[in-house]
């Protein structure tokens, strides 16, 4: 059975910064594409971060470009998403996935989230 867990998440300032962590179970990160991706109220679920299985390349959304950074440590089998200077835009809850072909989607397993709020 796979999991997927997020963790991380909480309520911190405009400027500050959070570091999600994403435990899986039931499969390997090192075979799979992960990815980041955020949902704020009202708004669609959108890509934030991703990286390939290789972990060799990132992808990341034009909005938290050199803000945010993703990494993988296999050894834990989690991927991790580092945000610095966090905005009241990047309030969302953020959900990570993982894509068995490697790459960038399409993502075929998904955590249950975790609430980000940064306050002005």
């Amino acid at each position: 059975q796979v999991q997927l867990v997020e963790s991380g998440g909480g309520l911190v300032q405009a400027g500050g910064s959070l570091r999600l962590s994403c435990a899986a179970s039931g499969l390997t990160l090192s075979s799979y594409g992960m990815g980041w991706f955020r949902q704020a109220p009202g708004k669609d679920r959108e890509f934030v971060a991703g990286i390939s299985r290789s972990g060799g390349i990132t992808n990341y959304d034009d909005s938290v470009k050199a803000r945010f950074t993703i990494s993988i440590n296999n050894a834990k089998n989690t991927v991790y998403l580092q945000m610095n200077s966090l905005t009241p835009e990047d309030t969302a809850v953020y959900y990570c996935a993982a894509d068995s072909r490697g790459w960038f989607g399409p993502y075929e397993y998904w955590g249950q989230g975790t609430q980000v709020t940064v306050s002005s």
